[in-house]
């Protein structure tokens, strides 16, 4: 077994330098900076208490620095998967108890088994089931509705709800209970954000500041924002006026936690783990490839299914929540020049001391900067041009990113994202039960054949050839015997049916039982069935079966073999260019098998014309 395969921490710890240490240092205070009140705010967010999002922020960077292959993937709480988590728990404890944060344990533990063993098995490849329009609605869904989660914590009214309709319902009902110093508080927060994050940065360059002190002061705003209302909360006792703060936090190091083991609790959790999990892996995934394709480096889907997973186990068993790669982490860790997964560790210490000294500083941080903080950061995640986008260029995949988007924001998370799932892969079912076949023709002067409704091509008579554009399973095995009926049923002159499978992957068993329905209808209509361009693992599976042998045709090596073949007798030495290893026991005189008709005599034989056809 490799090793470095499965510690890729092996693979660059060895070669690290004193530049890379400085480097990473460096990417490690800005991402701590940005990360301190994005891990309280999303623990309030999962429903958690301020500290889980702390804790979830040490050990799982380090278990992840030490699995994971990307170099500058940073892991920790994030928006959308702390949104599962709370619905997940909803229904099971109440928010901010210990049964709650017991189960958030739980739901930590069984993500990280699930991930793990995806990744021990390369299972990476199931994340494909997502589609990227699916991701993208259910990310813009899921934003809405953590944005309108937020906005009662930002007014300072009490109104609760599981999805978007609920929410704003709720909201409305308490609209002349507005709290109005935690509005002003929220408000100017909100602001102050949205300020610096579009504004402060240029503002910044063009009075001449270098780039990098311009990115760590705009990152550093919402540090700012949290200092700045926690000493107003303080100094003017705002607390004892209403206006809800985070309250007093434990000091000290992630503390040593053992998940509970009902198994009714693990049956409960066990879908919502699985979504979170496949969620999760492919938010990360996506950010980790796509930064490390800026530096011409790799991730190891597979790997990165075990280095998340080992995170999620890491926050289980250090009083956590399930966590994940993040993108605005991420990007930020790239762009402060993080070179290696180290960064990561350092980050985690540096949460660590914060854990451990500023807890006492964070008792009057109000509720309301951390809802400011969470509604700017996820606001940014909203995409709704690529819905336009999406309709403009195939309304299949519409419908499955507007089914996941209505079904997320009027049912909740997980009603979402199976909505989109299962529509997809209905979509998909159905598409490639109907693959695209064309009926080709040679280009005049050419080797190559083209569709003969779009192009001048030519054709014969007595010959045709059909293209087959997918994949032949069970799903389009028989549409594929209609089509190849249809055809012959056009033509009613057509002696050789030629399949061209150079876009046919797999024949599994349903189609090979139409191949043979084929062979043998075609067979008692006396015409002969050859196939073209058959890749080597199919070859290699028809081999192992009688219908080479039964086939009444040949298979040949290229679909432009098989023309010259049939059309040029002359020229068809069959054992050269046909590749059936059954060849022999094939009928090898041609002239049994081209028809009779006038036209051009070559070797005693009769054979139509060539005629052209355009549009």
């Amino acid at each position: 077994m490799n090793v470095k395969r499965y510690l890729p921490i092996l693979q660059w710890l060895p070669h690290y330098q004193r530049d890379t240490l400085t480097r990473d240092l460096l990417a490690a205070v800005i991402v701590t900076i940005m990360l301190i009140p994005q891990s309280l705010a999303y623990a309030m967010l999962a429903g958690l208490p301020a500290e889980v999002g702390l804790y979830a922020s040490v050990l799982p960077l380090v278990a992840y620095a030490i699995f994971g292959t990307s170099r500058t993937l940073a892991v920790g709480p994030v928006a959308v998967v702390s949104l599962m988590t709370a619905a997940a728990l909803g229904n099971i404890a109440t928010p901010g108890s210990a049964e709650y944060v017991g189960a958030a344990l739980v739901l930590a533990l069984l993500s990280g088994l699930i991930l793990t063993l995806m990744g021990l098995a390369r299972l990476g490849f199931l994340a494909n089931f997502l589609s990227h329009p699916v991701i993208s609605g259910f990310i813009t869904a899921s934003g809405l509705i953590i944005a309108a989660g937020q906005l009662r914590h930002l007014l300072g009214v009490e109104a609760s709800g599981h999805n978007l309709v609920e929410l704003l319902i709720g909201l409305g009902r308490e609209v002349g209970n507005i709290h109005l110093a935690t509005f002003l508080i929220g408000l100017g927060t909100l602001v102050f954000l949205y300020s610096t994050r579009r504004w402060l940065k240029g503002a910044l360059l063009n009075l001449g500041a270098p780039a990098m002190v311009a990115d760590l002061l705009t990152k550093a705003a919402p540090i700012v924002a949290v200092a700045v209302t926690t000493l107003v909360t303080w100094g003017f006792q705002l607390d004892q006026q209403g206006v809800a703060v985070v309250g007093s936090i434990p000091a000290g190091l992630p503390p040593i936690s053992l998940p509970g083991f009902e198994v009714g609790l693990w049956q409960e959790l066990l879908m919502a783990a699985l979504l979170i999990s496949i969620v999760g892996f492919v938010e990360s995934v996506s950010v980790g490839q796509t930064l490390a394709a800026k530096r011409r480096q790799r991730i190891d889907p597979n790997q990165e299914l075990i280095g998340l997973g080992s995170a999620n186990l890491a926050a289980a068993f250090s009083g956590g929540m399930p966590v994940t790669g993040g993108f605005s982490r991420s990007v930020v860790n790239f762009d402060a020049g993080a070179q290696t997964p180290a960064a990561g560790a350092f980050t985690a210490v540096g949460i660590g001391v914060a854990a451990l000294l500023l807890t006492p500083l964070i008792a009057y941080l109000p509720v309301a900067t951390l809802a400011a903080t969470i509604i700017i950061a996820v606001l940014s995640l909203v995409d709704l041009p690529i819905i336009v986008r999406t309709w403009r260029y195939s309304h299949s995949d519409f419908a499955a990113m507007f089914a996941t988007i209505a079904v997320t924001l009027g049912n909740g998370v997980e009603s979402g994202i199976l909505a989109g799932v299962g529509l997809s892969l209905a979509l998909h079912l159905y598409r490639t039960s109907r693959p695209h076949s064309a009926v080709i023709g040679r280009v005049p002067g050419s080797e190559h054949f083209r569709n003969v409704e779009r192009y001048s091509v030519e054709t014969v008579p007595f010959l045709c050839i059909l293209r087959v554009d997918e994949s032949l399973y069970f799903a389009n095995a028989r549409y594929l015997e209609d089509t190849v009926m249809e055809v012959v049923t056009r033509q009613p002159d057509v002696k050789h049916v030629v399949l061209a499978c150079q876009a046919v992957n797999v024949i599994d068993a349903s189609a090979l039982e139409s191949l043979e329905t084929i062979n043998h209808r075609l067979q008692d209509a006396g015409v002969t069935l050859h196939l073209a361009e058959v890749k080597g693992p199919v070859m290699d599976r028809l081999q192992t079966t009688a219908f080479c042998k039964e086939l009444t045709g040949f298979v040949f090596l290229s679909t432009y073999s098989a023309w010259v073949a049939l059309t040029q007798p002359s020229n068809a030495l069959y054992p050269e260019q046909a590749i059936c290893p059954q060849a022999t026991s094939l009928p090898l005189s041609f002239e049994s098998n081209v028809p009779n008709s006038p036209g051009l005599t070559v070797k005693g034989v009769t054979a139509e014309p060539v005629h052209t056809r355009s549009l």
